[in-house]
This record gives structure tokens, sequence and C-alpha cells, in this order.
């Protein structure tokens, strides 16, 4: 079974039968958890190069800085805020409160979307205030960071989605309790990669 089918599939959503090895014994970390690890660490290392690549590149001279959009704070508190918004409701399954695992799951992504809306924003205030892409390396570096990470969120909008159709469909609580845990993994990583984007493209 592939890696982005153990995640989409199996590791956020069907928590029916608990994981256990060939042998016979049940695994202490579900598989599900080993695939998101895994895909985190992967992730990592991509955008780790990027940003070396950043370091090494503002070092010559045609390096010339972007401005820092005010827009960039707010989205900044916007991703904090679903965050948080997820890791309250990681305590949801685990209460029976199922209204209040509905309510987080929504507020949570609906914020994330909220961010994402918020940096196509800043994209378009950069691109119209003549900050084009290829029009110098500090540019393209900000666009290349920030649409990646786009990305990343976008992936988990996609995995969201379908655990917040499980909540919605009265999915017993032992069923959505993994898929909210790794929910809330993922977010907190997405949050930790974009701070340190963020301290990256202010000192550029």
């Amino acid at each position: 079974m592939s890696l982005l089918k153990s995640l989409t599939e199996q590791g956020w959503e069907n928590q029916h039968a608990p994981p256990y090895t060939p042998g016979g014994g049940r695994l202490a970390v579900p598989p599900q958890k080993i695939a998101l690890f895994f895909f985190l660490g992967v992730a990592l290392v991509r955008f780790g190069r990027v940003r070396t690549a950043c370091f090494l590149r503002m070092r010559l001279a045609d390096w010339r800085p972007m401005p820092e959009s005010p827009r960039l704070w707010l989205n900044t508190g916007v991703l904090v805020a679903a965050s948080v918004a997820l890791q309250w409701t990681l305590a949801m399954p685990r209460r029976g409160r199922s209204d209040r695992v509905k309510a987080g799951i929504l507020v949570g992504g609906v914020l994330t979307f909220a961010f994402v809306f918020g940096q196509v924003s800043v994209w378009r205030e950069m691109s119209a205030a003549g900050y084009i892409m290829y029009d110098n390396p500090a540019n393209s570096f900000f666009y290349v960071l920030t649409a990646i990470h786009a990305l990343h969120i976008l992936g988990g909008l996609w995995v969201w989605t379908r655990a917040g159709m499980r909540a919605l469909s009265g999915a017993p609580m032992r069923d959505l309790r993994l898929s909210v845990e790794l929910c809330t993994v993922y977010w907190h990583f997405l949050l930790l990669v974009w701070l340190v984007i963020f301290a990256l493209i202010s000192n550029t």
C-alpha cells in the first residue's frame, strides 16, 4: 500500500480495527501515525533544502528584498487560530462531545481556508506593486516558499474534508480520535513551517 493511500484512506478516517503485526501482536504505534511522520519528515527535508538555498542566494549582490506586507501578520494569526482550534478539538472525542468535534473541525478548516485566501491576496498585492516572481531572486524565493507551503495546506484540507464528512455523518467517537489527532499534528507542523518561512522572508 502506498504512503498516499495509507494517509488518505486508512490513516485519517477508518480506524474500525486495531492494527496488528503479522505475528499477532498489536503495534505500539498505529501505522497511520508512522506514515504521517514519514511524510512530515520528507516535507521537512524539502523545506529545509529550499531554505538553505535561500540563505546562500541572498548573499549575492543581485538580491533585492521585498517589502513586508502587513497582511502576512494577519495570515499568521489566522493559521495560529486554526491550529489552536484543532488542538481544542483533540480532547473532544475522549469526552464524547460529537457536537464540539464537528464545531472544532469546522472552525479549524474555515480558518485554514481563510489563511490560503489571505496568502493569495498577498501574492496579488505584491504582483500589483511590481514585485514579479522572476524580477529578482528574493521575489522568486518568496513565491516559491509560500506556494509550496500553500500546496501542503491544500493537501491537508482535502483530507480534512473527508474527516469532517465522517464527523458530520455521525461516525462513532472512537473512529474519529485518530483522525482528529493526525489532523492536529499536521496542522501544528504547517504552523511551525510557516513561522520559519515568515521569519525568513521578513528578514530578506
